[in-house]
């Protein structure tokens, strides 16, 4: 089993200094396709740029953050629900078989120094799928996952930047219910915005403090104009079409466009030190 992955990786510019210390707990979601994986990506190269600590989570079965960052595909990363002797000594229960205790309060301090891949200071945990269950899975390795989401976003003094699983699944499960800022990536069209429109209600039924939307593959005012009128507000962060993000061939997003959500990152961090 490999751990403390580390990747080479071209330079990109030096992190700038932080005047000051900062924490923020991100959740990134919307309907599958519309790009939340390549825009946990920017975002995380633009946090890092800006010389904040950075942890990425990928918690999207479709595991594809580690590609859009720029980590090569040979290189293996073990998902954290297959840890099976980790889970074991830390839970007290055997993952795949029934349990009547569990110790629900492991602990997981370690965890994303040991297994999480490393390139250009930001590092990668990959969640995995927790394969049987509903959303009420009392297993162990539901445990150990939901404990260690929880050190991450309640205690770690970095920038969270979490790939939620496409659709509504994960905030039925309340899997990102401590998040400081949910942001929902959508697209002009109706399917995207209706998925939006269920992310919303469920995100207040949870009592979420804050959503931003950021629109993406904008073409023109008028697809602007359509997000606006059907999420009835204005988006946080306006990303025009790209053949460059749209299909980054199998490697990762640019460098560069990092610098396209600056703005973003901007009124996220200013929005939350007014809170």
């Amino acid at each position: 089993m490999q751990t403390g992955l580390a990747v080479q990786k071209n330079k990109i510019d030096p992190p700038q200094a932080v005047s000051e210390p900062y924490c923020l707990k991100l959740a990134v979601s919307g309907k599958g396709g519309v790009g939340k994986t390549t825009v946990s990506a920017l975002m995380a190269k633009a946090f890092r740029q800006q010389g904040l600590k950075v942890i990425a989570v990928d918690a999207d079965p479709d595991a594809n953050l580690a590609r859009a960052l720029g980590i090569p595909q040979d290189l293996e990363i073990t998902p954290l629900v297959e840890l099976k002797e980790l889970i074991t000594e830390r839970v007290g229960a055997e993952p795949g078989k029934a349990a009547v205790y569990f110790q629900l309060n492991p602990r997981v301090d370690d965890i994303p120094d040991r297994f999480a891949a490393v390139i250009d200071g930001i590092k990668l945990m990959v969640m995995g799928t927790i394969r049987r269950g509903g959303s009420g899975c009392a297993c162990p390795e539901n445990v150990m996952v939901k404990q260690l989401i929880n050190h991450l976003l309640l205690q770690r003094d970095e920038v969270l930047i979490m790939d939620m699983e496409a659709g509504i699944e994960h905030l039925g499960r309340g899997t990102a219910q401590f998040v400081d800022l949910l942001a929902v990536v959508v697209e002009p069209t109706s399917a995207s915005l209706q998925t939006f429109t269920r992310i919303k209600k469920l995100s207040s039924d949870l009592g979420l403090k804050k959503m931003a939307v950021v629109a993406n593959r904008v073409r023109s005012p008028q697809d602007l104009e359509r997000i606006r009128s059907e999420i009835r507000t204005e988006p946080w962060c306006v990303l025009p079409y790209s053949e460059t993000l749209i299909d980054y061939a199998g490697g990762p997003v640019g460098d560069d466009v990092s610098a396209a959500l600056a703005d973003f990152l901007s009124r996220i961090r200013q929005e939350l030190k007014n809170d």
